[in-house]
């Protein structure tokens, strides 16, 4: 007996995704081009993170478009963004209070940025983001042969 496969939708359902957050939040790509410029200007100003972003990033404007491709893709599920943010990161000497610094920048530059639904969008993003990059982090610092662990 021969099986027929089900047809194939063409039609992605993530244009109406992304529109949908769009209207949700406020959020759209000059917004989060304007939060990402922003925050990470805070960030190269900081005494904390300042100096770890300037010893591997000579380079900012393809790291600042980047991380608008990647807010892009987290906000609002373009799906533009295609890179590996824990492989990045792992190697950082980085720890607790460097991720504490980084969302209070990152807070403060998102409510100044952006709608408040828009700034509570991206926020809660990225509470999460610093979260698993912290777990990832210090599970290869304590083995660094060890594949990271993300819970």
């Amino acid at each position: 007996m021969e099986t027929v496969a089900p047809p194939r939708n063409p039609t992605s359902a993530r244009p109406a995704v992304t529109a949908a957050m769009m209207a949700e939040t406020g959020l759209d790509e000059g917004v989060l081009h304007q939060l990402v410029h922003r925050f990470y200007g805070k960030v190269r100003d900081d005494r904390l993170l300042g100096p770890i972003f300037a010893a591997r990033i000579t380079d900012w404007p393809p790291h600042l478009e980047r991380m608008v491709t990647f807010w892009s893709s987290v906000a609002l599920m373009t799906g533009q963004y295609h890179g590996r943010p824990v492989p990045a990161h792992t190697p950082l000497p980085i720890e607790a209070a460097h991720f504490d610094r980084w969302l209070a920048l990152f807070r403060a530059t998102a409510e100044e940025t952006c709608t408040p639904a828009g700034a509570a969008h991206v926020i809660e993003r990225a509470e999460r983001i610093a979260q698993s990059l912290h777990i990832a982090v210090a599970s290869a610092q304590s083995c660094p042969a060890a594949p990271p662990k993300l819970f």
